[in-house]
């Protein structure tokens, strides 16, 4: 995949460029994010996880060709190339199957590899740093990269069967904590060392080469490490690039390799550009920008209040509430304390667990009723200024129009924006 070759090529001469990966599966981020990249005129990185999709479906209902092909067709509709489209697949190992035995785990995890790259995904991150039923806990250095190896010597063949060559690249390890925001309040994180991470790298460079992979090693072109940053449910943990100095100098005695950084969303623009600086070159975003949708869908909603009668209201936030309160899968088990406590981290939290319940169909319905209510009835200035203050001065100038799906848009591409400032 030359694009991102490219880029971490230009990064390791010196450039600090780098790239940021969109890591969801709502149609507002992926059109925002689209729209943004066309706009700059960049290549756009986004990605699947191993949640969201996978053979089966995922919790999207989409396999891999599924997912590429509703984002051919929103690039497509937005007049953006498909070929500067980089599609990428993350956490793919035996993570959806960790309560299975590892040998059936790892059958599932095999067939997980072959559908993404059949698929045209073209940045593959391994990982199998998971323990499966009967695992020791933790697994090894040696054990994970030897499963990682397996997955890669299947990811190669498929791509030869497929596509006539093999042009894949790949990121290996993982961070800790899991991804997707920690579920318990956090204070300070440990910062990984130069020495496991040299670790890492040396038990994947030797199961490689017990694959007969080791040709494939310059295109691993990124390593899962922690530099110190993530958030749970109402605090972040800032970058605090003094604290991560020795990682960094260990990634420049590495030819091809650089950083890539999990769970950026939230920290604040400067520290976006300085884990760039400090060769954290792949930044990942994706509950910063659904949270960015809902901080949007409700300005509206308020703004909505203000205009039409309530009888014919969307009533969005109540029927948000009352579904999440119907079916509490998707946030109980992380969202602690009192009632007021757990009805604020529903809405408001930063791991953002209400970006699960957007495709329920009463929630759907209300958005729907909610946009074409603020179609019908256009929102004065004043409450745009009043509500969705960062997209006021956007109207007044003439960038975006006062309609509410392109209020929604620009509000997410606030979030994107600091991301593209920061890989430039």
């Amino acid at each position: 995949m030359k694009l991102l070759t490219d880029i971490v090529a230009r990064h390791k001469r010196g450039d600090k460029t780098g790239i940021y990966a969109v890591c969801s599966a709502h149609p507002y981020v992926l059109k925002a994010a689209i729209g943004f990249a066309r706009e700059q005129q960049t290549p756009l990185l986004v990605e699947a996880t191993s949640n969201q999709v996978d053979q089966f479906g995922g919790y999207t209902g989409m396999t891999p060709a599924d997912f590429r092909d509703f984002l051919w067709q929103l690039a497509d509709d937005n007049h953006f190339a498909r070929e500067n489209l980089i599609l990428g697949g993350d956490h793919l190992g035996p993570n959806r199957w960790q309560n299975e035995a590892a040998d059936e785990a790892m059958l599932k995890a095999d067939e997980l590899i072959r559908t993404y790259v059949a698929a045209g995904f073209k940045k593959i991150h391994l990982d199998c740093s998971m323990s499966c039923a009967g695992d020791p806990v933790p697994l090894t250095d040696d054990i994970v990269a030897q499963r990682a190896a397996r997955l890669a010597a299947i990811a190669e063949e498929t791509c030869q069967q497929c596509f006539g060559t093999r042009d894949l690249v790949y990121v290996i390890g993982t961070e800790v904590p899991v991804p997707g925001g920690a579920h318990e309040e956090l204070s300070e994180l440990a910062v990984t060392t130069p020495n496991a991470a040299e670790a890492t790298l040396l038990a994947h460079q030797h199961a490689f080469s017990q694959q007969n992979l080791a040709d494939i090693w310059p295109r691993i072109i990124g390593l899962v490490v922690q530099p110190g940053v993530e958030f749970d449910h109402v605090n972040v943990i800032d970058y605090r690039p003094e604290k991560a100095r020795e990682l960094s100098n260990m990634v420049t005695h590495h030819e091809h390799l650089v950083f890539e950084a999990h769970s950026t969303d939230y920290q604040m623009p400067a520290a976006l550009s300085q884990l760039v600086d400090d060769h954290f070159a792949i930044l990942k975003v994706g509950p910063g920008l659904t949270f960015a949708l809902r901080e949007a869908l409700y300005a509206l909603a308020a703004i909505e209040d203000e205009l039409i009668a309530p009888a014919e209201r969307s009533s969005l936030r109540q029927v948000t509430e009352d579904v999440m309160l119907k079916k509490p899968g998707y946030w109980q088990s992380y969202y602690t304390g009192d009632q007021q406590t757990q009805y604020i981290a529903r809405s408001y939290s930063y791991s953002d667990r209400i970006r699960y319940y957007w495709p329920d169909n009463a929630i759907s319905a209300a958005v729907d009723c909610l946009l074409e209510n603020l179609t019908k009835t256009p929102v004065p200035l004043p409450l745009i200024s009043q509500y969705l203050p960062l997209q006021y001065p956007q109207v007044r100038d003439g960038h975006i129009t006062a309609a509410p799906e392109d209020l929604i848009i620009a509000h997410i591409q606030t979030v994107l924006r600091h991301y593209h400032n920061a890989c430039r």
